[in-house]
């Protein structure tokens, strides 16, 4: 069914420079003055907003091509595509040829999930809730936590991820996780995206977090993070695929833990340091793009294309090491409170990470990968279910799916609006979210995302994902 008053629409697209047609639920753009670009397709759910800013950022992306060598060659977009600050719209999924765009990933490289459950009842849950919330607040707010690591933990996780970190830890272990089951997490290696460990380089990271010798306490790990960060206890309220939900470990009843977080400070310093890198790196004399996004080319930079690639591979080692040590603080809490907890590992995957596939490379903003018989992890708002989703690997969107619903009302527009509006109407009756600020419960209600339901469904009908299991959401940390 086609939206209503789609022609209209569509010629005020066309005045701000956009070539946008419509088919069968999906959108296709590019830039009217480039029309040897690939075009650009954007799954969207009937009855939701078309954002004009967020097209053209889309249509910008997939225009990117090097002056000596490099093009886009597909470019798509997720359900809960939404425009994105720094010029990407969140959603974007892009394949490369002969170039990398570090401004496609930005500064929150591998941002992403994790799920694990625990065979705990909603019951024998709520009867220590208050104890476990106030432990977890010493955690993840008030940094009681101790992530203490040596200067060869520190080398290790940067370099080799997950694996690096255990095998540092394995040696000499310290913090909190002296007391961390380390033959559980050495198994669980398996059930993280690329096993958690990426080809990094730690003389890439921040030089206060590698020293010589010593000890290192850093304040950003086994953090969540601002903005639509989260972790959050769930229940699994229902299962659809049965045989999936089995192999996984996943059943009805289970209390289900969701963590969303990624590189933090790391993240930041490198992709900043490439923004920077990658624009001084454009041929002398010769005009910026119009959309201010820089390409790196293989053709005439191939080392940079390598260490970029290496040093958004350190990121992405931390963002993994820091959403396992989210997690363990969580494990070594539960035990502590509900006595002998294993809440094993169901999967972690990123969505914001450029990732060698193709016919050279996809990145990843704000969407996930979504290969045949992987797991993917799409979380609704604080106030609205998530699910537990297989990858159907569907090439016409890059084997990607959504990371989340997306947002439909800005945090500026929540914070100058939303406290004059009621409970009900930010969608946050009944709702339990623990913040020490209470800006971010209005910045991150319910009624600013888009309703999850239709993104699923809508991933579902053009075979991208299906559903294993829903969860309905306990209680959130928001930082």
């Amino acid at each position: 069914m086609q939206p209503k008053n789609l022609q209209r629409l569509l010629r005020a697209l066309a005045r701000q420079g956009l070539d946008v047609n419509y088919f069968n639920g999906v959108y296709s753009v590019r830039l009217i003055n480039s029309p040897d670009v690939p075009i650009a397709e954007v799954l969207l759910p009937e009855g939701f907003p078309i954002e004009a800013k967020a097209l053209k950022q889309l249509a910008n992306l997939a225009n990117v091509r090097h002056p000596n060598g490099g093009c886009v060659c597909r470019a798509c977009a997720t359900p809960d595509f939404h425009p994105g600050d720094a010029g990407i719209a969140i959603g974007s999924v892009v394949e490369t040829v002969g170039q990398v765009i570090p401004a496609a990933v930005g500064s929150d490289i591998n941002c992403g999930m994790r799920l694990h459950v625990a065979d705990l009842t909603i019951d024998q849950f709520l009867s220590q809730r208050d104890l476990f919330v106030e432990r977890m607040k010493g955690d993840y707010f008030f940094g009681t936590r101790d992530v203490t690591m040596t200067s060869h933990t520190m080398k290790a996780l940067f370099q080799y991820g997950v694996l690096g970190w255990l095998d540092a830890m394995f040696d000499q272990p310290t913090g909190s996780f002296v007391k961390s089951d380390l033959e559980q997490i050495s198994q669980e290696s398996e059930s993280i995206f690329l096993g958690g460990a990426m080809e990094g380089d730690w003389k890439l990271a921040p030089e206060e977090l590698i020293p010589d010798t010593g000890l290192v306490r850093d304040g950003g790990l086994a953090t969540i993070g601002s903005g639509n960060h989260f972790v959050e206890v769930q229940q699994v309220e229902k299962i659809e695929n049965r045989s999936l939900a089995y192999a996984w470990g996943i059943r009805e009843g289970q209390l289900a833990f969701m963590i969303h977080s990624g590189s933090r400070n790391v993240g930041k310093y490198i992709g900043g340091m490439w923004r920077d890198r990658t624009k001084a790196t454009w041929p002398k004399g010769l005009k910026y793009p119009e959309s201010q996004i820089f390409p790196l080319s293989v053709h005439s930079h191939p080392e940079l294309v390598a260490s970029y690639l290496k040093a958004e591979a350190t990121a992405a080692n931390y963002g993994f090491i820091n959403r396992l040590l989210l997690a363990e603080l969580l494990r070594l809490r539960l035990r502590e409170v509900y006595g002998d907890v294993e809440a094993p590992l169901v999967y972690d995957l990123p969505h914001n990470i450029t990732l060698a596939e193709g016919q050279g490379w996809v990145t990843r903003k704000g969407a996930c990968p979504a290969h045949s018989g992987q797991p993917v992890i799409i979380p609704g708002s604080m106030g609205a279910d998530s699910y537990l989703m297989v990858g159907k690997g569907n090439a016409a969107f890059c084997n990607s799916a959504s990371h989340g619903a997306g947002r439909i009302r800005s945090r500026f527009d929540l914070s100058r609006q939303g406290a004059s509006q009621t409970e009900s109407e930010l969608g946050l009756t009944g709702v339990d979210c623990i913040t020490l600020r209470a800006e971010r419960r209005i910045e991150e209600a319910p009624a600013a995302y888009k309703p999850i339901q239709s993104v699923i469904d809508v991933q579902v009908e053009a075979q991208m994902v299906d559903v294993v299991a829903k969860l309905s959401p306990v209680l959130t940390f928001k930082a």
